[in-house]
């Protein structure tokens, strides 16, 4: 994954437990530079190595520190620089969900070496639509909970998500029924 989301993992930790805490996470996870450079590609194994940590040293469940950090991913990256690109998206909630795809590829022209999950929207209601969600990376479903909750927060929505199919042998991908 790009240092952009690991430098996000940091700033989540710091602003909320201190530099300490994230000294002690580092350690755990053999980090020993002092920062993430954000358009440099680092190996998912570090990320992993950060979230696992993080719980450990926070006393938190892997999966809770990564919906918090998908909630805190939306913002993080509109005030690093992408919010017009965000804007760009979609200027509703399920246009921005049914535009996902196309932000990872407007993304990946000046990161060439991201590898994004895939997204697409069905069954959009007026209080409702169907995310399936395709990642190669495994164990980041938390995270996509945190990203909803966040959009939904963006587009000044309370959304809630439930989780109606997991990707197994006979389904190529998570499904997610979102509504508001």
């Amino acid at each position: 994954m790009y240092g952009l989301v690991n430098k996000a993992i940091k700033d989540l930790v710091v602003n909320n437990h201190g530099e300490e805490k994230w000294k002690e996470i580092c350690e755990l996870s053999g980090f020993e530079d002092e920062e993430f450079i954000g358009m440099n590609p680092y190996p998912d194994k570090l990320t992993y190595d950060l979230v696992m940590n993080g719980a450990r040293v926070l006393k938190s469940d892997a999966g809770a520190l990564l919906e918090a950090f998908g909630e805190y991913w939306i913002l993080y990256t509109a005030d690093e620089g992408y919010g017009d690109l965000m804007d760009l998206t979609g200027s509703s909630f399920v246009e921005f969900l049914t535009n996902l795809d196309m932000l990872h590829y407007r993304i990946g022209n000046i990161m060439p070496k991201l590898a994004p999950p895939q997204f697409s929207t069905r069954n959009e209601t007026s209080n409702s639509v169907e995310l399936e969600y395709r990642s190669h990376r495994e164990g980041l479903v938390p995270m996509l909970h945190g990203l909803i909750r966040g959009l939904g927060k963006r587009f000044e929505m309370n959304v809630t998500i439930e989780q109606i199919q997991v990707k197994d042998e006979q389904n190529d991908c998570h499904v997610f029924l979102i509504k508001w």
